[in-house]
């Protein structure tokens, strides 16, 4: 799994967790229609900044294996699309109040590492090649991509890193 994969289960996973219905999109697994309203999660784009000279940020000891390791990273913002689709008759109520449960979710418990700075939603529509209703939404986190190098300068580790604003 990249980085940028585990970002986007992270997302699906935090929305999972606050009981939403979540699928990451374009998975590889078997599609299933579901019940009720569903968020695809998508990653639109996610923009790097240098986290320090040449991405170097320092060293840390590492007690397990008992030596220094040298951490790179980057100061990242991604943009997740988060469409909402949802059936029936009640299908755009529905959006409506699962784009509520997004927002509530991301401001209480957002994913771990992500520090939400934005959140956005378009109009809903009735599409009839699908029969569903549709609502297209995004997130715009802040993050640091973080990877730990051994001795031989070989990447060992990858990790999502984030601030809580509270």
């Amino acid at each position: 799994m990249t980085g940028l994969d585990v970002i986007r289960t992270c997302m699906t996973g935090c929305l999972t967790q606050e009981g939403i219905q979540a699928v990451t999109a374009w998975d590889r697994g078997d599609r299933v229609r579901r019940q009720g309203p569903v968020v695809a999660v998508t990653l639109r784009s996610c923009r790097e900044e240098p986290g320090g000279f040449r991405d170097y940020l320092g060293e840390r000891y590492n007690r397990e294996k008992d030596r220094w390791e040298e951490l790179y990273g980057k100061k990242a913002q991604v943009v997740f699309g988060l469409e909402i689709y949802a059936p029936g008759r009640d299908g755009a109520a529905d959006c409506q109040i699962v784009f509520d449960q997004i927002s509530t979710a991301l401001q209480q418990t957002a994913p771990t590492g992500l520090t939400l700075a934005e959140l956005s939603r378009g109009e809903t529509r009735y599409e009839r090649e699908t029969g569903l209703f549709h609502c297209p939404a995004q997130a715009v986190c802040d993050t640091y991509l973080y990877a730990v190098a051994d001795e031989g300068g070989t990447f060992v580790d990858f990790e999502v890193r984030g601030e809580r604003k509270k």
